[in-house]
């Protein structure tokens, strides 16, 4: 078995959009790594999160800097090549990683934009939002700066 980089922009999206949650990190002001699981909707090269728009922790990292790193990882299962040697065994795996930087949208248009790509990653079912939730959620525009893929426990031809 062996890994595989993934390059091709189609085979990178297919990764991201088969993921239910991805897993955001970023630096805190004193330095350490923080990260956390997170929704997310994806669409041209743009990550879209969102969050409520009070002062965390996660808003105090991304305030001191707005550079992140997003892990999408799909666990295909256990594989190997001879069930009885050990060091044959590998979990086959998918997963993108993705360096961003942040903005933060405020108009209403642009939320409720990024509250559907959102929302597209979960259901197909549409969506209304009032004013008022609307002002009331963060919207977290991470805009793809670089990116990279990979396939492990891939059996070779």
């Amino acid at each position: 078995m062996k890994t595989v980089w993934v390059t091709e922009k189609e085979e990178i999206e297919e990764i991201i959009r088969s993921c239910e949650v991805c897993v955001v990190g970023m630096v805190d002001e004193e330095g350490n790594p923080y990260t956390l699981p997170m929704n997310f909707g994806y669409d041209d090269s743009t990550i879209y999160l969102h969050s409520g728009p009070a002062e965390g922790k996660k808003l105090e990292c991304l305030r001191h800097n707005n550079r992140i790193c997003i892990c999408f990882y799909q666990n295909k299962g256990l594989t190997y090549v001879n069930q009885e040697v050990a060091c044959s065994y590998s979990m086959k795996s998918e997963s993108v990683i993705a360096f961003c930087e942040v903005s933060f949208p405020e108009s209403l248009e642009e939320k409720e934009k990024a509250l559907n790509v959102l929302m597209r990653n979960y259901t197909s079912s549409g969506f209304k939002y009032s004013v008022p939730a609307l002002k009331n959620v963060k919207i977290w525009k991470a805009d793809i700066k670089r990116i990279t893929g990979k396939k492990k426990g891939v059996t070779p031809a």
